[in-house]
């Protein structure tokens, strides 16, 4: 077992003393401490928390939870602002968060559960599972008497799992481009809210690939069909799987991709910015979704994603329930990308997580190693084997403000390691 692993395996959470006493009860083991016992600096995390109140009255986001653990500690947490721009509610660390693409990493760990259990390998065909895959065809776009048209051809080679895992599968979302082919996903309505996941996959295998299967990487609803996958593979709805192998036994009673009427009172809401663009529509907490999007689709508390990414950062565990094994962890947070284009410079993907590469490069400070994944509202989370850290910031955000939040919580973070 590594230092670090030893580290995280005693979980000890301390705060600073300005966390309300209350609060405390609401999180796992807590302790009391400063950051500087854990070697980072309170007078730079002071300015992280007034560049978060100056982002809050300038109207980003109605408020934030940021937290910061070192050293298997958890050193900092800062509780600002309000839950929603429409109520005079305290935003509050237990406030329920859309995670967005947060998701992603809790489903492709479950997916590489089942690698464990011998039910797949990363190297198989999702057509050996899912035929319908097999069916699809690439689509290059081409101009027949000055209008683009769609030729298609047969994949030179079948998409893998491990394609999905590391968004090489030749997959894509509606949004992320002016295509023919990103317009047929949204005439097929590639994520509507209101079919099941079995219907999705069915609609997205009659669409055209957007390139060939590992040529480069390409965010997309891959995730999505590994909820999928899974479903097949475990005979139980994705909630059920994610519940059973992630979620209950780390003690996830906040996460899932419906909300209880009971919580409803707890989900954080997006605000419009003053004299911004109009806010980013972000979907309804309690709309009774049909689609559970492992890609996109959970609600998380700060305290819930702290226990998945205490149990990444200890190799897998979190207070005796391991959730995957150390190797595949390993695995699972090195670079698959490669040279294949796609990625930032200094940034590459493994199976379910951003990779820290280059530093140089990427103009984003941190180490080689690091992973972490983000969420379309603005969630971010990041774990830095080598500084033994990891951080969690949870806001809903307009999506023209989102990187900007969370660079500037990413850099400012960094800033604060002084031992």
């Amino acid at each position: 077992m590594t230092g670090l692993s030893r580290r995280f395996a005693i979980v000890l959470l301390s705060f600073a003393a300005a966390i309300p006493a209350a609060l405390h009860a609401e999180t796992p083991t807590p302790t009391v401490g400063k950051p500087e016992d854990v070697g980072l600096s309170s007078v730079q995390l002071k300015r992280l928390e007034a560049a978060t109140r100056k982002n809050i009255d300038d109207g980003l986001m109605p408020g934030a939870v940021l937290l910061v653990a070192r050293h298997g500690k958890v050193a900092w947490v800062s509780v600002q602002g309000k839950r929603a721009p429409d109520s005079d509610d305290p935003m509050k660390f237990d406030s329920i968060f859309r995670i967005y693409s947060m998701t992603k990493p809790i489903t492709s760990i479950a997916l590489m559960q089942l690698v464990e259990e011998g039910k797949l390998q990363v190297s198989d065909p999702v057509s050996k599972y899912l035929p319908e895959i097999g069916k699809m065809k690439v689509g290059t776009e081409v101009t027949v008497d000055g209008k683009p048209v769609l030729r298609l051809s047969d994949p030179e080679r079948a998409m893998t799992v491990q394609d999905l895992l590391r968004h090489t599968s030749g997959l894509t979302y509606g949004n992320r481009g002016t295509s023919l082919v990103h317009q047929a996903y949204l005439d097929a309505k590639i994520g509507d809210r209101t079919v099941p996941l079995e219907e999705m996959v069915h609609r997205l295998s009659a669409l055209p690939l957007l390139f060939q299967p590992g040529a480069r990487w390409e965010y997309s609803v891959a995730v999505d069909v590994q909820g999928r996958l899974i479903e097949v593979l475990t005979g139980k709805k994705l909630s059920e799987a994610l519940a059973e192998r992630v979620l209950q036994p780390l003690g996830m009673a906040d996460t899932g991709f419906k909300l209880a009427d009971a919580k409803l009172a707890r989900a954080a809401q997006p605000g419009q910015k003053p004299n911004g663009p109009p806010m980013t529509p972000r979907f309804k907490v309690d709309d009774g979704a049909q689609y559970e999007s492992g890609g996109g689709g959970m609600l998380s508390t700060t305290e819930d994603y702290l226990r998945f990414t205490m149990a990444l950062a200890n190799g897998g565990a979190f207070q005796g329930k391991r959730i995957i094994g150390r190797k595949t962890l390993e695995f699972m947070t090195a670079d698959h990308v490669g040279n294949r284009p796609g990625r930032p410079d200094g940034f590459g993907f493994g199976l379910g997580f951003e990779v820290h590469t280059r530093l140089g490069d990427s103009a984003i400070e941190g180490s080689v190693g690091e992973y972490g994944w983000s969420g379309a509202a603005g969630t971010t989370f990041w774990i830095d084997p080598k500084e033994e850290l990891l951080a969690i910031y949870m806001v809903q955000a307009s999506e023209g403000d989102t990187r900007f939040l969370r660079t500037q919580f990413r850099t400012m973070v960094q800033a604060a390691i002084v031992e």
